[in-house]
This record gives C-alpha cells, sequence and structure tokens, in this order.
C-alpha cells in the first residue's frame, strides 16, 4: 500500500473515475466470498470493495476512483493515510501492541485520557473512560449515570440511534428493523419527540418541551426517577437534524433542576465534524457525559466516556475493558486530535459553507430536495415527493445514494429521506465542486 499511496500523490487530480462498472471483476469475486461466509446481518449498502485512499479518494480494488462523502458514516476524520495518523500508529505498534489498561499503566492512555479531559466541552474537571466503540461507550454510560445518581430509569429521543448492543438499541428509536425480533429490551427506557424543525415548525422546542412536561413528568415518570436523558446534540442516523437553538440549553436546566443528568453523544457529532470540537459547543451547553467514538481516532477503534469528575465516581472494578485504550489506538486518537485542532477545524469551517451552500443552490433547481441543513460537515438533505405535504421519498433517496455511487461519488442514507453529507474534514475545492456536480447530474437524470 505505501508504493501506491506513494504513486497516487502526484495524481491529485484523476478522481472520480469509473473504469469498469462496480463491481469490477476483482471487486465481485471479494463480494462473492463476502456474502458465502460473512453474517446475514451485515447492511452492505452498495458494492464497495476498498483497495485503498488519499485524503478524500477512495480506490476500489478494480481501479475506481471515488470521492467520500460518508467517511466510513463519519469516521475518517483526517481522510485515508494521513501521514502523522499512519506514523503514530507505526510507532506504537512498534513499540507494543497491548498491555490491558484496566489493569496496568502506559503513557499513551494516560495521555490521551488527559487530552480528552482538555477539550471536552465546559469548564468542569472531567475524567475519561476509553472503550473500543461508541456502543460500549453508551453502554457504560447507562451504569456510570445510574451509578451516580442511583436512579433507574432513561430518557431518549425518537429517532435517536445510540447502537446495537442492548442497553444502547434500548436506547435507539430509529428504524424497526434495528429492534425487531430481539426484545424484550432494557426495562425503564421512554422515548421523547426530537425537535425537528422541519417536521415540526418554529415552536418545535414548546412542543417537544410540553410532551416532556405535561405526558412524560405527569403520565409515565416522576423526574425524581429519571438518571439522565440521553440526546445527539445534533441527530445522526435518525435524519441529520439540527435542533432549534434554544432546545439544548432549555433541557440542561431541566436537567438541572431535576437532579437528572444530561448524556450527549457525540460518537458522530464530535471531533470536529461540525465546525467545533464538539457540537456542545454550538449551544453553549456542558453535559455531564459527553460520548466520543467514530472520528476519534481516524478509523482506528476506540471510544470514550467523558464525565465531570463529580460524576465518574464509581469505584474500582465496577467498569473495565481489554481492549479500551489500546496503545496503538491511543496514539492514533492523540495524532488524530492534533491535526484536527491545528489544521481541520478551520477546513471544516470553509468547505462545510461551500458545501451547504452548493446543496442549497441545487435546492432552487430540484425541488425533490426539502429541506438542506447542517453545521460544518455535518450536513442533511432530505428530499420530498413534493414541498407542500413534505411527503418523505424514501425511494428517490436510495436511488440517488446508488447512482451516485455508479459515477464516483460515496454517499450515505439517513433517517428514512435523508442523505448525509460527512466527508473526511481533509475535503478540499476540488472535492466539493466535484461532487456537487456529480449529485446535480444524479438529481437531473432521477427527478
Amino acid at each position: 500500500m505505501g508504493d501506491n499511496m506513494t504513486k497516487h500523490k502526484v495524481e491529485t487530480l484523476e478522481y472520480p473515475r469509473i473504469l469498469t462498472k462496480p463491481p469490477g471483476p476483482k471487486g465481485q469475486a471479494v463480494v462473492d466470498k463476502d456474502k458465502r461466509y460473512s453474517s446475514t446481518s451485515y447492511i452492505k449498502y452498495y458494492p464497495l470493495v476498498v483497495s485503498h485512499g488519499l485524503g478524500a479518494m477512495v480506490e476500489d480494488v478494480d481501479g475506481n476512483r471515488y470521492i467520500d462523502f460518508m467517511a466510513g458514516i463519519g469516521v475518517s476524520a483526517t481522510g485515508y493515510n494521513h501521514p502523522e495518523v499512519v506514523a503514530a500508529i507505526k510507532d506504537a505498534a512498534g513499540r507494543f501492541l497491548h498491555i490491558c489498561g484496566t489493569d496496568f499503566y502506559y503513557q499513551g492512555m494516560a495521555d490521551i485520557c488527559e487530552k480528552l479531559a482538555q477539550v471536552a466541552p465546559g469548564p468542569s474537571p472531567k475524567r475519561v473512560f476509553l472503550t473500543n466503540s461508541g456502543t460500549e461507550a453508551v453502554e457504560g454510560a447507562i451504569k456510570l449515570v445510574r451509578n451516580s445518581t442511583r436512579r433507574p430509569t432513561l430518557v431518549a429521543f425518537n429517532g435517536a440511534f445510540h447502537g446495537r448492543s442492548y442497553g444502547a438499541m434500548s436506547l435507539t428509536a430509529s428504524k424497526t428493523k434495528q429492534r425487531a425480533t430481539f426484545g424484550p429490551m432494557l426495562p425503564g427506557i421512554y422515548h421523547v419527540p426530537y425537535p425537528d424543525p422541519y417536521r415540526l415548525g418554529p415552536n418545535a422546542t414548546d412542543i417537544v418541551f410540553e410532551y416532556i412536561e405535561k405526558e412524560l413528568f405527569k403520565r409515565y415518570i416522576s423526574p425524581s426517577e429519571i438518571a439522565a436523558f440521553f440526546v445527539e446534540p445534533m441527530q445522526g442516523e435518525g435524519g441529520y437534524i439540527l435542533p432549534p437553538d434554544d432546545f439544548l440549553p432549555k433541557l440542561a436546566e431541566s436537567c438541572k433542576r431535576h437532579g437528572i443528568m444530561l448524556v450527549f453523544d457525540e460518537i458522530q457529532t464530535g471531533m470536529g465534524r461540525t465546525g467545533k470540537m464538539w457540537a456542545a459547543e454550538h449551544y453553549g451547553v456542558e453535559p455531564d457525559v459527553v460520548l466520543s467514538a467514530k472520528g476519534l481516532a481516524s478509523g482506528m477503534p476506540l471510544g470514550a466516556i467523558i464525565a465531570k469528575e463529580e460524576t465518574m465516581r464509581w469505584p474500582s472494578g465496577s467498569h473495565g475493558s481489554t481492549f479500551g485504550g489500546n496503545p496503538v489506538c491511543c496514539a492514533a486518537a492523540l495524532a488524530t486530535i492534533e491535526v484536527i485542532e491545528r489544521d481541520l477545524l478551520a477546513n471544516t469551517i470553509v468547505m462545510g459553507d461551500l458545501l451547504k451552500a452548493g446543496v442549497e443552490a441545487l435546492a432552487q433547481k430540484h425541488l425533490c430536495i426539502g429541506d438542506v441543513r447542517g453545521k460544518g460537515l455535518f450536513i442533511g438533505v432530505e428530499f420530498v415527493k413534493d414541498r407542500e405535504s413534505k411527503k418523505a421519498d424514501e425511494a428517490l433517496t436510495e436511488k440517488i445514494a446508488q447512482l451516485a455511487f455508479e459515477r464516483g461519488l460515496l454517499l450515505l442514507s439517513c433517517g428514512l429521506n435523508v442523505i448525509r453529507l460527512a466527508p473526511p474534514l481533509v475535503l478540499n475545492r476540488y472535492d466539493v465542486e466535484k461532487g456537487l456536480e456529480i449529485l446535480d447530474s444524479v438529481l437531473t437524470d432521477l427527478t
């Protein structure tokens, strides 16, 4: 791969290119083997068979090249083969691959815990528990808030996605296929509406709080029994929805008043994706707990529970992880955060504004676009059958992603009818303009 990447560095603009309709013969062989031996639960959104990548470009095993607007579901924050991240991984791997951070000490784990505590939203002192994934971070946070408050009940939001293991799945309310046949779910969990301004209008915050205060608190559960609200400050898999500016401050005030903890799931919105290190910073809210993963280590498996010091006081041995905080992953995360802080936050704002403005221009031309929303490189494009009824066009949304793939642009849907634009944060002007050109051609041919 190293030789390939050296060669590709001088071919910066020779993408996208489609040499053969994917999957080509080499890709098809991989697809066939995967279908024969892998679990039937995998989704396999389209037949992309990756060979290597550079920046925001991905090349498949048949030589087709793509512009990546989905970053492995928001994971490849620093793009593909970022030299500083790769160097940090190689150096750490050459020292030692594992020593259990639950039981022993090493420099990298102490360093990344310190760094995450320092960059976490809000001024309160923080402590950090390292996990293997976002789902595991959610599971640990469930234990943490119940331990800290001695309360049993949790509240999450309609449209939420928090993961697929039992506690996380019980909080999730995005698609029925993510929960179907796996019940019963974890008890003591309630769901309330998420304030979607496009669907609920300008009074979305008031509508949601009327439900919380008059229905949830009066009919279902006393706030004195609630350990925490789990919320995505900008909803991810549920549709890339941004709440009204007053919603999260009002939720934080309500939680404080009732002694309820506030957990922000920033697994998808964190690590600079929205133009700030955390989405919480856009709203001036300091949660009691913030959860991170995805872009935290540029693709190496690492997640984190970052909590106020007063919250993370569970006793020694009450929670642990064999692989959480793996030394190679810690090294990747430290390099990732350095690159994001130094280079990519500013780029995310500039490229995000350019990309969003480009999609808004497409919305003037293509009436199937009902809404464009987002901050930084966290952008949702909602497709509807007509703008007056706002009826979701699920079939069109899937056709757009598939045809874009065939033309060299990697897209991914979310919610029922939304295309998420979540590219690597190293995206450049060429990537934006070429990607918009492909999206325009796809919409022209499909509508």
